[in-house]
């Protein structure tokens, strides 16, 4: 008998729910997206991102079950994004699923927000282990190992600025819109050059990134243009940088899929969105025989979906939450079987 599972996402500017049914067909995904609310400050305000998810809670749940044509009877369990995220825009998230569970007396199964990326993959290609699955976000550039499903190792990560928290400074410094990322991506595939910045691969065999000098780097190369009275090519600075992490995530997800011997690779998180970066590692993996897999781009960036699919898993496990259920935001990955 299938299962269906109503997904609720908020961990940070997006107010999101989702119906899937056996962790592997959506049959319904409403995302109300917050950029324009934020763009004038440059980045999210969590004051605002809460109010908005307030707003937007009650009206994007209805939606979702108006869009599957379905009733509450109709689903298994209610899942929700327990954290990591912005305390305040979570908890939104959290009581919405919690007085919909209790009111609908369903199970609630509280999900990671990097287990859903990971899980984003699921709906388009069925997840084959061992995996080897590079998260790259706003928030996060990890590698996780994967021998089952719930089964997470981490074997590298950032050490300071995640890959998407240096886009957004450095696209500041060159005065891009926010979201920086896409801006950078774009300039950089229409650069005829880059500037040459260094690429931080940190001592031997370590599998954990850093970005912070490289975005340094960038900061002084304006500085250094600025004092000389030269105008820096912003496209050229946008593919010298792109050029830098691009490299560095690609050969370290690369050593790493070799090491530990997996089946598949896949990329999760909104920075897989980058076009520069599926295009190395398409290559890269193409190239080493290891099937490379990354969503396509409404499942890279934050959405219900993907928490919905990790849920049925979890669902699967007996994993299960309960009204005492309270926002993380600065929760591990653990495994949950």
């Amino acid at each position: 008998m299938s299962k269906y599972i109503l997904a609720i996402e908020t961990s940070c500017d997006e107010t999101a729910a989702s119906i899937i049914k056996d962790g592997t067909e959506i049959v319904s995904n409403v995302v109300s997206s917050q950029i324009d609310s934020h763009k004038r400050f440059g980045g999210v305000v969590p004051e605002i991102a809460s109010r908005h998810h307030v707003e937007q809670m009650t009206i994007v749940i209805e939606e979702c079950l108006a869009q599957a044509g379905m009733e509450p009877v109709d689903l298994t369990a209610v899942a929700v994004t327990e954290g990591p995220g912005l305390v305040g825009a979570l908890l939104i998230g959290i009581n919405a699923a919690k007085a919909f569970a209790f009111a609908h007396s369903l199970p609630l199964i509280p999900v990671h927000h990097i287990a859903g990326h990971i899980y984003a993959n699921n709906l388009v290609q069925p997840m084959e282990f061992p995996l080897l699955a590079l998260v790259v976000s706003g928030g996060h550039t990890e590698l996780v190992y994967m021998k089952e499903h719930g089964s997470f190792e981490l074997i590298g990560e950032t050490r300071d600025d995640a890959a998407g928290e240096a886009y957004d400074k450095v696209a500041r410094v060159l005065n891009l819109p926010y979201p920086g990322g896409p801006h950078i991506d774009r300039l950089a595939h229409e650069a005829a050059e880059a500037v040459p910045f260094p690429r931080v691969w940190l001592e031997e065999g370590s599998y954990d990134f850093s970005f912070s000098g490289l975005k340094s780097a960038v900061i002084n190369y304006k500085h250094n243009m600025d004092q000389r009275g030269e105008e820096i090519i912003p496209a050229h600075v946008a593919k010298g940088f792109q050029d830098s992490v691009v490299e560095v995530l690609t050969a370290k997800t690369l050593r790493a899929a070799r090491e530990y011997n997996v089946k598949q690779v896949i990329a999760a998180g909104g920075v897989s969105a980058n076009k520069g970066l599926r295009t190395s590692l398409e290559e890269a993996f193409a190239k080493e025989g290891i099937p490379f897999y990354v969503p396509p781009l409404k499942l890279c960036t934050d959405n219900a979906a993907m928490i919905g699919a990790a849920a049925h898993y979890m669902y699967e496990a007996g994993v299960r939450g309960d009204m005492k259920m309270n926002g993380k935001p600065g929760m591990e990955l653990d495994s949950w079987i």
